[in-house]
């Protein structure tokens, strides 16, 4: 891969590190075959399926080709899977996370190959890039650490004292299947991999294909790390691949549109497979009248553009206390004004490009369709075409009307809009005006008060004082949808136990010494429920559970 501070648009020779000057006459693909060559071997594949080339979004050139899987390459990815599966649950849980430990080193020692791909692969900023290295950094050593005692047995009460000893056991369900998007493709295909590894699980990933070498990356590196072969495959194509790999797995995770995680989670009820399910969003961000304005300005332009806007927990609704919402703008709109956009593979530019064409034609749309309908532009509203073939500018949208499709379908681009309020109680009921409950982010100076603004807003994950890092980043903590935004949690305890199944061992003492349900049982019925009845009655003065 290209090197820390390479640039994307030098001239000279066609080949600097693998990369490949998409304007040099001899230039076919931007990362050279021999470059991609190792990473697409890891494709399961029949080479039956034909053959998909991804695009450089910065310049609209060729990325690379990988081969697709057919169908049947999916039954074989998820038997290979398996068996590996069964050795593997068979290991210590200590050595599990030692594996997700070593892997936790090499991310952080090998980013800058992973950012020039993320870059790449998707069009984003370094920086946005560098937020999935930070996200697996974190979820690596959480689970890593936290591992063994998510899964250690667990003692409960049994259902007599002293005679009935009853724990949990936390069992590995087998196959994970993921399925993930193209915007975070590091972040979102390890998000449920890395658990459900240590969990006990085999996983069989299926990238967006803009974004599958980004995927095999990551398989490369976990089996440097020491994870045994087959246990993380990764299988390449669209909608009909993920299809097959839901029909097969024992549970799947699943990140995208609300419209399809929908048809996702009725194939997996008809196989009564566990599903995680992270969804649409139209996240708000309430400035409070006694917010800090500029702390809270400059929140909301990291909170807005961030991987321009192509992020799940990104806000698409400022909602202004009507005594603050001038300053605010006043504050706000020339930041983004002075984001700088650009195509550097370096920390120079503050955004980035949109990852496709199907991308800017939906902002496009929203934009213009909000403008036709009264809307006022404050700030972007413009392709940036000088830029590169998706480049849009960070845009803030006034008085958009309700009618308008940005005011209630999620826009998933550099677009926000904006809406005035009286006071708390509106603000609140602006913020659950949606189909959607994923993230939403409360600025007041009293945080007492924003943790009781934050218990009436209907989403999954509440920042306060802060736009959308602080939640997704405390990886101890649960993060999922409300309402249409998903089912399940990631992250923490959670997320490692819907990728197990419970199981309940209850041993009975004494049953040699005749103390037992069938000795009991043995005793006339009307005695044996009078002194179960009176057992019943002294547990609960006891308080027992």
């Amino acid at each position: 891969m290209a090197s820390e501070a390479t640039d994307g648009s030098q001239g000279g020779s066609a080949a600097i590190d693998g990369l490949l000057d998409p304007e040099h006459p001899s230039a076919t693909y931007v990362l050279e075959p021999d470059v991609v060559a190792p990473l697409v071997a890891r494709v399961v594949t029949s080479h039956a399926a034909g053959e998909h080339r991804s695009l450089l979004p910065f310049t609209g050139a060729p990325l690379a080709a990988l081969p697709l899987s057919s169908v049947e390459d999916v039954r074989s990815a998820v038997e290979r899977a398996r068996r590996a599966q069964r050795s593997w649950a068979h290991t210590t849980v200590a050595e599990r996370s030692a594996v997700l430990l070593r892997f936790h080193d090499l991310v952080l020692e090998r980013q800058a190959e992973v950012l020039d791909l993320l870059q790449m692969e998707t069009g984003k900023s370094r920086r946005s890039a560098f937020e999935e290295v930070g996200d697996v950094a974190q979820v690596t050593r959480h689970y890593g650490v936290r591992a063994a005692h998510y899964l250690a047995e667990r003692r409960v009460p049994g259902m007599l004292p002293v005679l009935t000893r009853a724990s949990v056991h936390r069992r590995p369900v087998g196959v994970v299947g993921v399925i993930a998007p193209w915007n975070y493709p590091l972040t979102l295909v390890l998000a449920e991999a890395l658990p459900a590894l240590v969990a006990g699980n085999g996983v069989v990933a299926k990238p967006d294909p803009q974004t599958t070498l980004t995927a095999l990356w990551a398989a490369e590196l976990l089996e440097e790390a020491g994870l045994p072969g087959d246990l993380f495959l990764v299988v390449a194509g669209g909608g009909e691949i993920g299809s097959a790999l839901t029909g097969l797995v024992d549970h799947i995770a699943f990140t995208g549109s609300t419209a399809t995680g929908r048809k996702v989670a009725a194939q997996a009820g008809e196989r009564l497979i566990g599903t995680t399910l992270e969804l649409g969003g139209k996240n708000p961000l309430y400035v409070a009248a006694d917010a800090h304005v500029p702390s809270a300005a400059q929140g909301a332009v990291r909170a807005c553009f961030s991987n321009s806007g192509q992020l799940c927990v990104s806000v698409e609704r400022l909602i202004l206390h009507e005594d603050i919402a001038e300053e605010f703008l006043d504050a706000f709109v020339p930041l983004v004004r002075e984001l700088r956009l650009g195509t550097a593979l370096d920390y120079s530019v503050d955004m980035g490009s949109l990852t496709s064409q199907a991308q800017l034609d939906r902002v496009v749309a929203h934009v213009d369709d909000a403008l036709s309908q009264g809307a006022r532009v404050l700030a972007g509203g413009v392709h940036r075409a000088d830029i590169g073939p998706f480049f849009y500018a960070p845009t803030v949208l006034d008085h958009v009307p309700p009618t308008a499709v940005c005011a209630r379908e999620e826009t998933f681009g550099p677009v926000v809009t904006v809406t005035r309020v009286p006071d708390d109680a509106a603000a609140i009921r602006a913020m659950n005006d949606s189909e959607y409950g994923l993230s939403a982010s409360i600025w007041t100076q009293d945080t007492a008060r924003g943790r009781r603004l934050a218990a009436q807003v209907e989403a999954g994950a509440v920042n306060v004082n802060d736009g959308y890092a602080s939640a997704f980043g405390s990886v101890a903590a649960p993060m999922g949808g409300f309402k249409s935004s998903g089912q399940g949690r990631r992250h923490g305890r959670e997320g490692i136990e819907a990728l197990t199944e419970a199981q309940t061992v209850v041993v009975q003492r004494g049953v040699s010494h005749g103390l037992s349900f069938d000795t009991l049982y043995a005793q006339p019925a009307d005695r044996a429920s009078r002194l179960l009845t009176t057992a019943f009655g002294i547990m609960k003065r006891l308080r027992l559970p």
